[in-house]
């Protein structure tokens, strides 16, 4: 019987997840006192940050091909703008708005992908035009900031709580409270699961990898290599979209500054994961752990108290760095083993 090689993605994808644990537990220990050991808190990471997962399963999905989108910020923020405007101002129901953010992020998404597959244009000059595009027709959507109060099915799905019947606690007044996640949680995780089973069981998802890998012989192979990418820029700003949706819900606003800076930490969140920035290896579920990694680092730096939020992105990008230097040693290693 034949032993099965440990290989460098997984052995990447390994240390990810075992630095998570770490990180927490360190928390759950120096901040014990402060609740962080409360199911909840961890609980909490994965709801302040359930349209950052979505948006980090397309972000992967795109960096497998060995391309980038930087784009999914300002979608972000054009989608929950229209659908502020939309409810409070245009009267038109969330359902409507939601399907139509939905069809906004295809179209969005194909014509990236357009330009990218058939006009062969750089991945990030695409993406950085649909950057500016989206944030800038966020702006001609309204220029202030719009809260979301009057549609009764958005506000009913935003303040929904599914209650889970374990892992509770008593608070300061003696009531037990039971930990709880909102509806958004349950749809990216089934996002994540989707996509998983997507690359590794489809076709499609199998010419993903074999795009990024080397497009050269994915071509030789007979896979379309420019119908692929077309679909994988439309499959990212549809799933960002789904995470416009659920960032909405979160914060219940639209602002033209909203989700700025969101794409860098789906792109660190994935590189993090396991992903490699040249394309043809990685894995939805480390990314998932990158957005938990960032998430925790956030919720370090709050509950201290005394560290100011800017030190959150210092040892993101220490992280960024370290996995970076680390994918980069075991290409060397993979490289060397083929002389």
């Amino acid at each position: 019987m034949k032993k099965r090689k440990i290989g460098g993605n997984n052995i990447l994808l390994a240390i990810t997840v075992a630095l998570f644990v770490i990180m927490y537990a360190g928390g759950c220990i120096i901040y014990a006192d402060k609740g962080f050991t409360h199911f909840q808190t961890f609980l909490n990471v994965l709801i302040n940050n359930a349209g950052l997962i979505a948006v980090a399963a397309g972000m992967t999905c795109v960096m497998l091909t060995g391309g980038i989108d930087i784009s999914v910020g300002s979608l972000i923020a054009m989608d929950c703008m229209l659908m502020a405007v939309g409810m409070e101002t245009w009267g038109i129901k969330s359902p409507v708005l939601m399907a139509m953010v939905l069809v906004i992020g295809i179209v969005f998404g194909l014509v990236q992908g357009f330009c990218v597959a058939y006009l062969e244009i750089q991945p990030f000059i695409v993406t950085m035009a649909g950057m500016f595009f989206a944030r800038g027709m966020t702006a001609v959507i309204c220029k202030d900031q719009v809260s979301i109060v009057s549609d009764k099915i958005f506000t009913a799905i935003s303040n929904a709580k599914i209650l889970i019947p374990f892992g509770g606690y008593e608070n300061k007044k003696g009531i037990y409270q039971l930990p709880f996640i909102r509806p958004t949680v349950i749809v990216v995780l089934l996002v994540v699961i989707i996509v998983f089973l997507m690359l590794k069981y489809t076709k499609f998802g199998r010419s993903i990898y074999a795009v990024g890998g080397n497009q050269v012989s994915a071509t030789l192979m007979g896979l379309n290599v420019k119908k692929t990418k077309l679909l994988t820029y439309t499959l990212c700003s549809f799933l960002t979209s789904i995470g416009g949706i659920c960032y909405c819900l979160n914060t219940m606003c639209g602002t033209t500054t909203q989700a700025a800076g969101l794409e860098m930490d789906a792109i660190s969140s994935s590189v993090i994961g396991g992903t490699l920035l040249t394309g043809g290896v990685g894995n939805v579920f480390g990314s998932l752990v990158g957005v938990l990694i960032n998430g925790t680092i956030s919720t370090l730096v709050k509950t201290n108290g005394k560290l100011v939020s800017s030190w959150s992105n210092i040892i993101t990008a220490i992280l960024l760095c370290f996995f970076i230097l680390l994918q980069a040693v075991f290409a060397k290693i993979k490289e060397s083993k083929k002389v």
